[in-house]
């Protein structure tokens, strides 16, 4: 069956925020007109991003909640109890989509094994979609054969200027999964880029919102995180800006393949 749950295409990310700087920056971005929250188990901030949803005068079935399963709960035995918990903390009775964060069980369990747990927590109806993150186009091709066609909702890898991973967002689109990119900003770097400062000025905008407005303009969903409420508001206004071919062309033209995710655990990269 189809994914049917739509995502919406800018949301904000939490990654590295906890407690107080977690939970003000949640309500800012729904106070700005956010609706989809990103988190992770390993972040330590489910229960602040509960706690701004919960407190926020937004309507859960107005908000979309994503969260990801840690390598070490990839297990039949803590998987389900896992995202029980991440609901607890969240206070939520379900999540809109559970992804399985790095393709690195810590105990050498089988992709069948953790993707049939996530199959099983999405029939529990702990989820309504389910996912992938830093899958490679191998590990790809493989979730697709133990999943089958449309059971994946997304791929939630990196993307940016400086890494446009497009071998990857090929074989994504090829089984119609989304790609949802993550540090949009390549941790600032492309913010400084001079081709990127010369979008925004023709465009009288912040680098912020070209790199934004360039990512939507591939058909991705891109989730930048800020602290600050006048960075969320410009993130969020890039979704009123178009950028013309030429532009999106220039911007193509930085991939340098400049990855800033390289955890020990990763797998060999496309």
């Amino acid at each position: 069956m189809q994914s049917q749950t739509h995502i919406p295409s800018l949301g904000v990310g939490t990654f590295r925020l906890k407690d107080d700087e977690a939970y003000d920056s949640v309500t800012m971005a729904l106070d700005v007109g956010f609706r989809h929250i990103d988190t992770a188990q390993i972040y330590d901030n489910e229960a602040s991003v509960g706690r701004a949803i919960k407190d926020s005068n937004v309507s859960r079935d107005e908000i979309f909640v994503t969260t990801k399963v840690w390598n070490d709960k990839l297990s039949k035995a803590k998987f389900v109890d896992s995202v029980k918990e991440s609901l607890d903390k969240l206070q939520l009775s379900y999540v809109d989509l559970l992804l399985i964060h790095w393709p690195a069980p810590e105990n050498g369990e089988s992709m069948e094994e953790y993707l049939g747990e996530l199959k099983r927590v999405k029939e529990m109806g702990l989820t309504r979609e389910i996912g992938v993150s830093n899958f490679t186009i191998a590990q790809i091709e493989e979730a697709v054969s133990i999943l089958g066609e449309g059971q994946i909702a997304t791929n939630q890898i990196e993307v940016h200027p400086y890494l446009t991973n497009e071998k990857v967002r090929k074989a994504c689109e090829k089984h119609g999964i989304t790609v949802t990119g993550y540090m949009p900003f390549a941790v600032g770097k492309v913010l400084k880029d001079e081709t990127i400062e010369a979008i925004a000025e023709k465009h009288n905008v912040t680098t912020a919102e070209v790199v934004v407005a360039w990512e939507l303009a591939h058909g991705l969903i891109t989730i930048p995180s800020s602290t600050k409420r006048k960075n969320l508001e410009t993130n969020f206004g890039a979704t009123s800006l178009t950028l013309d071919a030429d532009d999106i062309a220039k911007i193509d033209a930085l991939d340098c393949g400049d990855r800033q995710a390289t955890p020990d655990f990763s797998p060999e990269w496309d």
